[in-house]
């Protein structure tokens, strides 16, 4: 989960040339697409490199590693997002999103094998993959149509997410909470919000030298979507 402060700068989408404006947005949405192929193609040689033990032990065996793995993935999701933002080289911004699509990666594993191996239902990555890519298509070409500012939403989303980490947190350090499916609905309704904020924030408040940095927050919005469609379609299973 990441937010992705609102953006003014003198030379903004917004404020562009016509041309100067549809390039960036085709950059953006063309280096999001790639970061989805590459989530997908780390996830297919993880699931064949990494045997049942190693998969089921990335999260430890105590709320506290699970704790501190989430810690971790915030740490590492921020730097991700601040070379993905930086000014001095475009390497570094690559960088950034090969590197939260790399976390990404290592964080699904345990979900995915579990969907695969365990409840035997691939089928139910390519449903989640089909319904989450849907919604995001629905959410774009509102906002693309309406040409809305959703700028409003930061502070709902602020203290949505601040609200979500409570709960992690106190789920990590008691078990017995279980956050369960309406969790993951709410989840779902949270990365709606993101999806409307970032892509308008493409559309009128990001630089057009920005499509990095646009590509990352998209995605992880996108991907965390996609985890918890996941998650309710295999509640729905077992």
């Amino acid at each position: 989960m990441s937010y992705q402060s609102e953006m003014q700068y003198p030379h903004v989408a917004i404020q562009a040339e016509a041309s100067e404006r549809a390039a960036f947005i085709r950059r953006t949405y063309a280096h999001l697409a790639g970061a989805i192929l590459a989530f997908v193609g780390l996830e297919y040689v993880l699931l064949q490199v990494l045997s049942p033990d190693m998969v089921l032990g990335l999260f430890g065996h105590s709320p506290y590693s699970l704790l501190l793995l989430m810690v971790a993935f915030m740490g590492a999701s921020w730097l991700a997002q601040s070379w993905a933002r930086s000014e001095t080289s475009r390497l570094i911004q690559y960088l950034g999103l090969a590197l939260y699509v790399g976390i990404e990666a290592v964080i699904f594993v345990p979900l995915l094998y579990f969907a695969t191996e365990r409840l035997d239902a691939p089928q139910l990555i390519g449903t989640a993959g089909i319904l989450t890519l849907c919604v995001f298509g629905g959410l774009t070409a509102a906002v693309f149509i309406t040409r809305k500012d959703y700028s409003f939403l930061a502070p709902f989303l602020t203290v949505a997410s601040f609200l979500v980490l409570g709960l992690i947190l106190v789920a990590c350090l008691f078990q017995g909470l279980n956050l369960g499916m309406w969790f993951s609905f709410g989840m779902v309704a949270l990365m709606s919000g993101y999806i409307l904020y970032q892509t308008s924030n493409i559309m009128l408040h990001y630089r057009t030298d920005q499509h990095v940095a646009a590509a990352l927050a998209l995605f992880s919005s996108v991907a965390t979507m996609f985890y918890y469609v996941l998650r309710i379609l295999m509640s729905s299973r077992r």
